[in-house]
């Protein structure tokens, strides 16, 4: 009887083992599972957001670009053909380039409803025939990296009260 309680309980005892190693690699499979999910995450971060703060800074360049565009007058375009086609150009290749790497403009339109998700208000001005939270102007293009706010539209927004 002695002997079959020893085996029973060194049995026991390899059980209990057996259990404990069970649950330390289900546990470290679980572990490795997560790891490797963080990390695709991170590389997709990476991929999608890595260029955000060159984006960003390409910026100024878009909007410079684009106001010397808007400034000329028919007349300067015509005594300057072959310089302004070279800047839209450059414009066209900027915003290419762009969108390869997921950057797309915010382009809101003079009547548009503010959206304070992508546009930033710089100012409120009360304007007959619009009504309260209507764009009234649009000072400058906003930016989206993929599905992230680069930069917000820059815009006037009417407070003429409801009537």
């Amino acid at each position: 009887m002695d002997m079959d309680l020893a085996g029973s309980s060194e049995l026991d005892s390899l059980r209990a083992e057996r259990d404990e190693y069970r649950d330390r690699f289900m546990r470290a499979l679980a572990d490795a599972e997560n790891a490797r999910k963080r990390a695709d995450r991170d590389r997709r971060e990476a991929e999608n957001y890595g260029g955000t703060r060159l984006a960003r800074d390409l910026l100024p360049v878009h909007d410079n670009l684009r106001r010397a565009l808007e400034a000329a007058s028919d007349e300067q375009r015509a005594q300057a053909a072959a310089l302004f086609d070279g800047v839209e150009l450059t414009m066209r290749e900027l915003l290419n380039v762009m969108d390869k790497h997921g950057v797309k403009a915010i382009s809101p339109k003079v009547g548009d409803v503010f959206d304070p998700q992508s546009h930033e208000a710089m100012f409120e001005a009360p304007v007959p025939g619009t009504v309260a939270g209507q764009i009234i102007q649009v000072m400058t293009e906003g930016f989206m990296i993929h599905d992230r706010l680069l930069r917000p539209a820059q815009v006037g927004v009417s407070s003429t009260p409801a009537s």
